[in-house]
């Protein structure tokens, strides 16, 4: 896999889980579990002391790479960090690669090039998503979005509320996930929002996803297989809004691409492109990916 993959493949990711290194007897599951995309985790979730043997084992996670639904990458330490440093060196090593590679604390175009430096080849170029998690990523966000290697960015709430002092819910959020939305749509990046945190309350992800998809987010990542089905089914457009970008498209071709109503709403241009990109976003959904 590489980074020559079509932006629509990646915009159908929509449903991103992980899961740690360490535990193996759950890579199956993660893989299997209907995600579009599947992480082993080097991160947050192996303890210091478990880091060698984090990636020691990770590679596992690869095995049958070729016959996955779902594209599989891996979530490094960040770069700047010795543990960073040893897991770009172990990666280059692996026989299996991933197609991801989630990168964390990014904070400016650098990051991304330390990444590619040290991964790409001839061969292989794998997908590089920035992981936006402090106040300073948010300042430097324009900067990252037009880093030469990136294909997406990741929103996280965890660390970036931790930074602030201030709770993870919608409304002291809604800033950073604004310039995050914003600065993607604008370079033409993916962008996926960061996992809701109460994994039992499948209507609190609804609301907080549909509410993300309306900034602009193309998809979300879970915490637990259960959140999957509301995560791919709030970022897939509807039948209905499938339906009525058909009828705009229908009512643009008649006049020309000029001014016209549907249904009694005005539209023109602007409507006639969105409604031609929810349809070749449904297209891209159907083709080869999970749902």
């Amino acid at each position: 896999m590489t980074a020559a993959m079509h932006p629509a493949a990646l915009r159908a990711a929509r449903a991103w889980i992980s899961v740690p290194a360490p535990a193996v007897n759950r890579f199956d599951t993660a893989k299997d579990s209907g995600a579009h995309v599947a992480l082993v985790d080097l991160e947050d979730s192996v303890a210091l002391a478990k880091k060698h043997h984090a990636r020691t084992i990770a590679e596992r996670f690869f095995d049958g790479h070729e016959t996955s639904q779902a594209l599989l990458g891996v979530r490094m330490n960040a770069p700047v960090l010795l543990d960073g440093i040893k897991d770009l060196a172990t990666i280059a090593a692996w026989g299996s690669k991933p197609d991801i590679v989630l990168i964390p604390k990014v904070e400016s175009p650098r990051d991304l090039d330390i990444v590619a430096g040290a991964l790409d080849t001839s061969d292989y170029r794998p997908h590089l998503f920035a992981l936006i998690e402090t106040p300073r990523a948010i300042e430097q966000i324009r900067e990252i979005t037009r880093a030469a290697r990136i294909c997406g960015v990741v929103f996280g709430t965890a660390d970036y509320a931790t930074a602030l002092g201030c709770g993870m819910s919608w409304e002291p959020m809604l800033h950073a996930r604004s310039a995050v939305a914003n600065s993607a749509a604008a370079a033409g990046l993916v962008a996926i929002d960061s996992p809701y945190f109460q994994m039992d309350d499948l209507d609190g992800l609804r609301v907080e996803a549909e509410r993300a998809k309306a900034l602009g987010f193309h998809g979300k990542g879970a915490i637990h297989t259960r959140q999957l089905p509301v995560i791919t089914e709030v970022f897939s457009p509807s039948e209905q809004e499938i339906a009525d970008a058909r009828a705009i498209i229908d009512a643009g071709r008649d006049s020309g691409s000029s001014i016209t109503s549907v249904g009694g709403q005005m539209v023109g241009r602007p409507f006639f492109t969105r409604a031609q990109n929810l349809l070749q976003q449904a297209d891209g959904q159907r083709e080869g990916q999970p749902s």
